[in-house]
C-alpha cells in the first residue's frame, strides 16, 4: 500500500477472528482499545468473541480484505464502531 494515511503502521498487529480471516466473513464490529490502543475487527457471528475463535493480523492486511475499515481508522482509543451489513455506514460509539 502505497499511501496509508493512518497513524497506526500497516503492519501493526491487530485481532480479528477465524471466520474473517478463513471463511472471508464481513467485518461488523471494531473497537480501539483505550488502554493499550490495540485494535479488534469482530465478525457478525455468533462466537466473534470467543478466544478459540481469535486470530491476530497485520493491519494492512484487513484494509485490504474490507476497504470499508479504512472509514473508520481514526477512531479514537476508547472507540467502537458497528455497521449492520457490509454496505452499511459505520456507526461511531464510545466503548
Amino acid at each position: 500500500m502505497t499511501d496509508w494515511p493512518f497513524t497506526d503502521l500497516p503492519d501493526v498487529a491487530v485481532f480479528t477472528t477465524r471466520a474473517v480471516v478463513e471463511e472471508g466473513a464481513w467485518i461488523a464490529y471494531v473497537s480501539h482499545d483505550d488502554k493499550d490502543g490495540a485494535w479488534q475487527f469482530h465478525d457478525a457471528g455468533p462466537g466473534s468473541a470467543d478466544m478459540a475463535e481469535a486470530r491476530v493480523v497485520w493491519l494492512r492486511s484487513l484494509v485490504k480484505r474490507d476497504p470499508a475499515v479504512r472509514d473508520i481508522l481514526d477512531l479514537p482509543a476508547g472507540g467502537c464502531a458497528s455497521r449492520a451489513a457490509p454496505d452499511s455506514r459505520w456507526v461511531r460509539d464510545r466503548c
